[in-house]
């Protein structure tokens, strides 16, 4: 099958959506499908063609959120996919501006056009809650006009039909992680920092993360010295956390990791992941501590929960400041439930979440398309 995926290859602060991108094109492509994949010019800063197979599109880059791409982009993506004879195009949205125009241009080329939504949710109560769903909102009219659009899981759905998309073009398919890859094993990453038990933070540091209100609750639980918590990932509120908690020496601050490996090597050495978000899609980094078998804390929001579901501790959040350190007291001091739920997750993510059953289903939802078409 020849496929068009417009998404995201590289960011100054990479996250789940780029990953989706390169886990899906780089499993659809070793399974024999050709892969004509667009990306941006300006999340490829000092990076350098990485797609032989890639198409890069000029485009301006606002604060890393938002992409508008280059007025030429229509026009090469239209003369791309006509060359090389696409059959289906994905979009992982948001791509840029073109998220309304893709389904008719699609169309008028005579293919089918599928989205997958990363946006993330929480409760309408929530100011980010509330948020979003403007956001979701102000898609909902151009998303009514794809093929299908794929959601990761059915309150995400809900969600989008409640706004005017058909049903039967709301296609769950949740994140996949490579269980493979991310599986449990030893790791020298608690030896390397003197820690006897390890708590972990991967993830963007912006305000909706609340990464703050976990830092909070690791200073004044004042647990002992070798008790530490490492935080991965770069943001916003990265260098306010730094130094309001520089003198902690329980608390360490790498930075983004760009290495898969060295992210693994911190989970496998974790006991603890904590996603304290107060909105999520369904975290990368949430199945990527689930597969390594790491016990999860994480807040009742985006899919996480339902991912987690009778593997990890789910709080409220609203009421996260009392729920958290009861959470993370508990999983310290009983080590044996802390070792059960790690097993629970790890098989939960085999089960429910593994990346090959994902491409499975995204190649059996083109097949229909196509079919269809």
């Amino acid at each position: 099958m020849r496929i068009a995926w417009l998404g995201h290859v590289a960011s100054a602060r990479a996250n789940g959506i780029v990953t989706y991108s390169s886990e899906l094109v780089a499993g659809l492509r070793q399974r024999g499908h050709a892969v004509t994949f667009f990306y941006h010019i300006s999340r490829e800063r000092g990076l350098g063609q990485r797609d032989p197979n890639g198409i890069r599109i000029g485009s301006f880059d606002i604060l890393n959120r938002a992409m508008l791409s280059s007025p030429q982009a229509r026009q090469m993506i239209e003369e791309v996919v006509e060359q090389k004879q696409i059959d289906v195009a994905h979009i992982s949205l948001s791509f840029s501006q073109l998220d309304f125009s893709l389904p008719d241009i699609c169309h008028a080329l005579g293919i089918p056009a599928v989205a997958t939504l990363h946006f993330p949710y929480g409760p309408p109560e929530t100011f980010w809650g509330s948020a979003v769903r403007l956001l979701y909102r102000a898609y909902s009219g151009s998303l009514k006009n794809y093929d299908a659009v794929i959601v990761f899981s059915e309150k995400q759905g809900e969600l989008l039909v409640n706004y005017g998309v058909a049903p039967e073009r709301v296609r769950v398919i949740p994140n996949g992680i490579d269980v493979v890859k991310y599986s449990p094993g030893p790791s020298d990453y608690k030896e390397s920092i003197g820690a006897s038990v390890l708590t972990a933070y991967i993830g963007r540091m912006d305000p909706e993360k609340n990464v703050g209100d976990f830092l909070k609750v690791i200073h004044e639980l004042d647990l002992p010295r070798d008790h530490k918590a490492v935080v991965v990932g770069n943001g916003m509120d990265l260098s306010r956390l730094r130094r309001k908690y520089h003198d902690d020496r329980r608390i360490i601050f790498t930075g983004y990791v760009s290495d898969w490996r060295e992210r693994r090597r911190i989970l496998r050495a974790a006991d603890i992941f904590v996603l304290p978000s107060s909105i999520e899609g369904l975290a990368q980094a949430m199945l990527e501590a689930m597969a390594t078998g790491t016990a999860v804390i994480a807040t009742d929001v985006g899919a996480d929960a339902e991912a987690l579901h009778g593997a990890g501790i789910v709080i409220d959040l609203a009421a996260m400041e009392a729920q958290l350190p009861l959470a993370l007291r508990t999983l310290i001091e009983y080590p044996d439930f802390r070792r059960d739920l790690a097993v629970r997750a790890r098989q939960r993510a085999v089960t429910h979440y593994s990346l090959e059953t994902n491409i499975d289903r995204v190649v059996d939802l083109y097949r229909d398309l196509t079919k269809r078409k």
